[in-house]
């Protein structure tokens, strides 16, 4: 039997070379456009079916910081959400636009469907990786690993920013796995899309570092970090350097509130604020932390989900090595390995640093080519075996099964959503419509803060990471405000079922008046409220 490629190579084949080379040239154009109009439908069609996203940190500073930055409250308001208040809002600037010029759902499916695009990255992922040998069985089920990813799922259509600089990160990751001795300007590229991740998210961090050892493992390694370097530090100035630059001449410290131990805001306490509760207690329990997943052990995340994806990418490359020792071969190619190393230090960057499950979606995308990488490098019959067909329907049956396994058994996290029959839109009481001073007693509180009159202002007096300074800037602001009353009076807000925290209304000489009624405003959750009750000067 003669193959197209053997009779284009003789005379009497070159009139059919033409059309065989423009058939190819179909197949990888409408490829790659069909699942990238897949990619958005699904996630504009799961946004739908979610509904309206209302997570806890769109309450507290997703919302706000854009609107704060409008607006201009940054030099009003006192910290309403926290120590978050200060973190870059840039990448909050599109979820903030469509959700409030578009209706709904519209604005946010649109979201959801820029979010699907992910699994078009993963498709020229294992492209790059398997290069001929990535066939329709290797693609489907690399989609399919990543489409249900539980953390993957949960911001799909959401404004958390993990699954948004995802994108730049997987194309990164791609270019760098494609960079060649003739192809340099790839790692520019490719550290301009990752450090441009990391200015817009400073946890991103864990996958710069990830990008930087594996361009170690390049032809020419010292060049190509080098260039990735040069496009990183340019991708994160691009994107994070303005705000740095104000953080640094109006807090001292260019990432405040961050490792404030190191540049000593006055702001602050010096001490680095850290989230030490999700981290593992020591190696063992490290290790085990894929296989806490799969029995839907939560421990690096605030709420239940369940995912096998880690602990059969741990057995893989356990399987793998073994394999290697035992055929006495490598199995792996040089951008194999590469890819190895990004995902294995970046996962180790991880969890050493944060191990918070949403800042490890990037991690839980990948996941989807290396099993299908490592199924195929491990499982696939030895050069020169008599049996390459029968081994290539096994190898494409285990990717399969593999594949719906891990999405059967999948458990997706949940941020809050509420259905669109019922859109998040409160009434104010009209006890709210004079501009008033608001001292916030919880959080998450600052949503609430563009729903109020807008010459309002909003102090965070609760916040534990971030308490205010006595005699600070954020203090004295407070106290001035306090001398100058605004029509409205002062008011504390606090979620409904708390108690009011008094001690911190003593420090400012205020506590509650008994003699007016608190009011409601709906909250973003649905069964749930913020209770603004008035506030009187304290008798002496």
């Amino acid at each position: 039997m003669t193959l197209a490629t053997d009779v284009s190579r003789t005379d009497a084949g070159r009139p059919a070379h033409r059309p065989w080379q423009w058939s190819v040239l179909q197949t990888r154009t409408l490829v790659p456009m069909a699942i990238a109009l897949g990619s958005l439908l699904a996630g504009a069609i799961y946004t739908w079916f979610a509904g309206e996203d209302v997570n806890w940190d769109w309450q507290n500073y997703h919302e706000y910081n854009v609107w704060a930055v409008i607006t201009g409250r940054y030099g009003l308001d006192a910290l309403p959400a926290g120590f978050q208040t200060y973190f870059n809002p840039t990448v909050y600037f599109p979820v903030y636009y469509l959700r409030h010029l578009l209706p709904l759902p519209y604005g946010l499916m649109i979201l959801g469907a820029v979010h699907g695009l992910n699994l078009l990255l993963i498709y020229f992922l294992i492209r790059v990786l398997l290069r001929e040998a990535a066939t329709a069985s290797a693609i489907g089920a690399s989609i399919l690993i990543a489409a249900v990813g539980p953390m993957t799922l949960s911001e799909v259509g959401t404004s958390f920013s993990d699954i948004l600089t995802a994108l730049p990160i997987l194309a990164g990751c791609i270019l760098i796995l494609s960079a060649d001795e003739s192809r340099h300007g790839r790692y520019i590229l490719a550290g301009l899309l990752i450090g441009a991740a990391v200015g817009l998210k400073l946890t991103n961090v864990v996958y710069a570092l990830g990008a930087a050892a594996a361009v170690l493992v390049a032809v020419r390694p010292l060049l190509a970090t080098l260039c990735l370097g040069f496009g990183g530090a340019v991708g994160a100035l691009a994107t994070g350097g303005a705000w740095g630059l104000m953080l640094w001449r109006e807090m001292g410290n260019p990432i405040f509130p961050l490792f404030n131990a190191v540049f000593q805001s006055p702001e602050l306490v010096p001490m680095n604020i850290m989230d030490w509760q999700f981290l593992p207690r020591g190696m063992l329990d490290a290790l085990a932390y894929p296989f806490y997943w799969l029995v839907g052990d939560n421990r690096s995340s605030e709420y239940p989900f369940r995912d096998a994806r880690f602990a059969v990418a741990t057995v893989l490359i356990l399987f793998g090595i073994g394999r290697s020792f035992i055929a006495r071969a490598a199995i792996l190619t040089r951008r194999d390995i590469q890819f190895l190393v990004f995902f294995a230090v970046s996962y180790a960057t991880w969890l050493t640093l944060f191990s918070i499950h949403r800042y490890a979606i990037v991690l839980e995308l990948l996941c989807a080519p290396l099993i299908v990488l490592l199924i195929h490098r491990s499982i696939a019959a030895t050069p020169g075996s008599a049996s390459l067909r029968s081994s290539s329907v096994r190898v494409s049956a285990v990717m399969l099964a593999v594949a719906l396994a891990i999405a059967l058994w999948t458990q997706p996290g949940d941020w809050f959503r509420r259905p669109w029959s019922n859109p998040y839109n409160p009434s104010i009481s009209k006890s709210l419509e004079q501009p008033a001073v608001y001292l916030l007693l919880d959080k998450p509180l600052a949503y609430v803060a563009p729903l109020l009159p807008p010459q309002s202002r909003f102090y965070q007096i609760a916040d534990i990471a971030l308490p205010i300074m006595p005699d600070g800037e954020f203090d004295r602001r407070i106290r001035t405000a306090l001398k100058n009353p605004l029509p409205g009076g002062a008011w504390e807000l606090h979620t409904r079922g708390k108690p009011i925290r008094e001690p911190l209304l003593e420090r400012y000489g205020l506590r509650v008046d008994a003699s007016r009624a608190c009011v409601e405003i709906e909250g973003a959750w649905l069964g749930t409220a913020i209770e603004a009750c008035p506030l009187v000067a304290r008798e002496k």
